[in-house]
């Protein structure tokens, strides 16, 4: 049952919850902040334990909360103050996100013989929206992981959450840096630079039903002149329409698409050139 009403913007559990909005993980102590009944049930769906409960002054507790979770009754001003959205719907909690780790996540892959490692590597994105959309395509079209560089926005940013609509519950997102993406030759898994279409890049449909990941830049400079040099080819998606490139989560999630869609009917001869 919800606890008495609480109507102070300077409760401690208040103040734990408006910097886990803010994505201040140490004041909120690790952990992460989730809003609406629809990301709510998404966590619950993934085997997400809530932590903590709070709802709104009026705010009547739904019947599918799990037994035993901490409920606290917030006055409306307070919740407003703590949430991240503009027009708050009177429900959040504190999760305890999940965490992975690239060698334990490949290792899994490998073990099961079942599933082609297919990494998508968002390199720089800072444009939230991009990545939660990217980690929706990456659990959409079988990716193994989604792994994230210096730069890149939080995947527990709310409007990346947001964008994800739940699949970052599920979906292996992983920090890596330079060194973490050499060793994944090591493993025979293949490194393609998305670009904008040119004379260096592949116009065509490569093989991706071999272990891949793919790179995407940043939204304005692309990848970085490392990250080129690291790629082991470049792959562009042709655009017959006069425009520059891509967005960068359209761009990922149509190459996800692609790497899936050969994976399911697997070519047995050499790509021919699109006409």
């Amino acid at each position: 049952m919800p606890s008495a009403l609480i109507t102070s913007r300077d409760n401690q559990r208040v103040k734990q919850l408006r910097a886990a909005f803010a994505g201040n993980a140490r004041l909120a102590d690790g952990l992460v902040a989730i809003e609406g009944e629809n990301l709510i049930r998404e966590a619950i769906r993934s085997g997400i334990a809530l932590r903590t409960v709070f709802l709104k002054e009026r705010t009547i507790a739904p019947g599918w909360f799990p037994n035993g979770v901490e409920v606290l009754r917030l006055a409306d001003d307070v919740f407003t103050s703590a949430v991240d959205t503009q027009s708050p719907q009177g429900i959040a909690t504190l999760i305890e996100p999940p965490r992975w780790q690239l060698e334990a996540v490949l290792t899994a892959n490998e073990s099961s013989h079942t599933k082609t490692p297919l990494l998508l590597i968002a390199a720089g994105l800072q444009d939230p929206g991009n990545l939660g959309t990217l980690i929706r395509s990456a659990e959409a079209f079988g990716a193994t992981a989604v792994l994230t560089t210096p730069g890149t926005v939080s995947p527990w940013n709310q409007k990346a959450l947001r964008a994800s609509a739940g699949s970052v519950f599920r979906t292996p997102v992983i920090y890596v840096n330079t060194s973490d993406l050499s060793a994944l030759k090591t493993r025979g898994i293949r490194l393609l630079a998305a670009v904008a279409p040119d004379a260096n890049s592949n116009p065509y449909s490569p093989d991706l039903t071999q272990p891949t990941a793919l790179m995407i830049g940043n939204e304005g400079n692309g990848l970085s002149p490392d990250l080129l040099a690291l790629a082991d080819d470049r792959i562009s998606i042709p655009t017959p329409g006069p425009v520059e490139s891509l967005n960068a989560a359209i761009a990922g999630s149509l190459l996800l698409y692609e790497a899936s869609r050969q994976r399911q009917a697997p070519r047995t001869s050499s790509p021919e050139p699109r006409t």
